[in-house]
This record gives structure tokens, sequence and C-alpha cells, in this order.
């Protein structure tokens, strides 16, 4: 059975349309890539997922929610079932690994002591970092703490992972790790989405791909070319030279004439809005 299902769905930020006509399911233990340019629509799909973004048009169901009728109440259950892993970490600075990890099972009902400890080694031996819950998060490398991220999503046994960029602030090759992890996660049963804008790192670790373009999710099927063979073949295409128009003569009456410089526009770039 499906854990999520999107119907015709249309998303709006601000009563513009980010993405419609989106359909698409995710299953248990599957992988998926979230590919496409900046403000292709990755983000928002990510937050209609958990109800951060309302879906006022098609069908949307997720973890046996209807996302066109869910009550405000019932929001926080939704994302309980929900892990989700941020770019920039959002860990409480305040507090130690521990602490952090300690919060988000108080505010989601645990109350047996034995038990919420139990539950932070699983998750931090999960993600190796068992020997870091003493740590404050400055204490930590970005990669450190992105994995403390990962085992904070993981706390509530989710069915679902939604990671929004989540080597975007690593160095390649923590980024690999994070992926590894991420795959490990999904092995064991848990689907998980992932927002990315690194080809090299879909290539590395191959999964299920879906493409925001245009504003439409479309699958990106087996028999492609690679998206590293795309980038490659965009940079190797011949760039067509400008033809030159024939200057047409003018009547230049006799005596010294004087030179006439070329005028040249400026460049003109094209910004990119984030999320």
């Amino acid at each position: 059975m499906a854990l999520l299902k999107y119907r015709d769905v249309e998303i709006l930020r601000k009563e513009h349309v980010v993405l419609k006509h989106v359909d698409f399911e995710i299953q248990p233990g599957q992988f998926t890539y979230l590919i496409g340019k900046v403000g292709s629509g990755k983000s928002s799909l990510l937050k209609s997922i958990y109800a951060e973004i309302p879906i006022e048009q098609g069908e949307a169901e997720v973890l046996g929610y209807n996302l066109r009728e869910i009550r405000r109440k019932e929001i926080p259950q939704l994302r309980r079932q929900i892990g989700i892993v941020f770019q920039d970490f959002q860990l409480l600075t305040d507090r130690n690994v521990y602490l952090n990890l300690r919060f988000v099972l108080d505010a989601t009902g645990w109350k047996d002591q034995h038990e919420i400890d139990d539950r932070i080694e699983e998750v931090l031996k999960e993600v190796g970092m068992l020997n870091k819950s003493y740590k404050m998060p400055h204490e930590l490398s970005g990669g450190e703490q992105q994995r403390i991220v990962i085992a904070r999503a993981l706390l509530n046994r989710p069915k679902l992972i939604l990671a929004d960029e989540p080597t975007g602030n690593l160095d390649p090759a923590t980024g690999e790790q994070i992926v590894s992890n991420l795959h490990q996660i999904a092995s064991q049963g848990t689907a998980v989405i992932m927002a990315t804008h690194n080809l090299q790192l879909v290539d590395q670790f191959p999964a299920r791909v879906l493409k925001c373009e245009d504003k439409k999710l479309e699958e990106q099927a087996d028999d492609k070319p690679s998206t590293k063979e795309e980038e490659t073949k965009e940079k190797e295409l011949p760039q067509e030279e400008p033809k030159e128009e024939p200057q047409e003569e003018l009547y230049q009456p006799d005596g010294p004439q004087e030179d006439q410089g070329d005028t040249e526009g400026g460049d003109v770039t094209d910004g990119e809005t984030k999320e």
C-alpha cells in the first residue's frame, strides 16, 4: 500500500502556481530523488507533504491523511510519522546532542526515562554518533551535525523521511556518507524522498528520480542517459557562431574622417530566487 498518493495536484506559493498536474506515489522503503533547478518547486512539494503548504486542488493522501481535508489539530499527528532532514540542521544551539534528541521525544509524548535513553542510544548508534551525545552543536563538524539531524528524524520511527538538500552545506566526501546513510535507512523499510541539485550523487547512488521542470513533475525513465551524461552532453554541444550580416556601403565625403568607436552593451545576468 502506498504511503503517499498525489493525483492532479496543484501547488501554489503566494497565489502563484509552482507545480501543476502532479501525479506520483511513494511505496514503503522506496528511495526517491527530487531534482530540478533552484526555484523549480522541490522544496514546495516537500512542504506540501507535511502540510506546511495547503493543497487546494487535486487529490493528496499521505500516511492515511487526506491533505485536502486535514484539520489543524491533526497536522502534528501526521508530522510525528514523518522525519524531516533540513539543509541548515536547525539544532538547538543551547543544549547538547542528547538534550536535542530528548527535546523531540518529550514534545511527542514519550514519558518513560529508560525508553527515552534506549531510543536515543539506538538512533545515535544507527548514524555512527553514539560517542557524541555530550557534544554541543558548535563542537561538531557539518557532517556530524547532519548525522544528528538524521538521528533526530529517526526518533519516532517514521514511515517516511523528507530530506531537503541534506548535502548542500557539506564537502563531497561527507555528502556521500550522508546519502549512503539515507539509502541504508530506506533499505530497512523507511521511504526516503531527497531533494538535491547534486547530480553526481544521483549517479553514484542510483534510485528513482523525479524531476521538477516547467511547473511539472516528471519521472525520469531508466533508459534515459544518466544525469552525468546529460551534463556532459550539454557542455559538449557546439556553440553556433553568430552570423555577420553584410554591411551596406555608405557614401563617404572626401576628406579626413573621425574614427567611430564600437559601443558594447552591458551583460545582463538573470537572477534566480530560492524557495
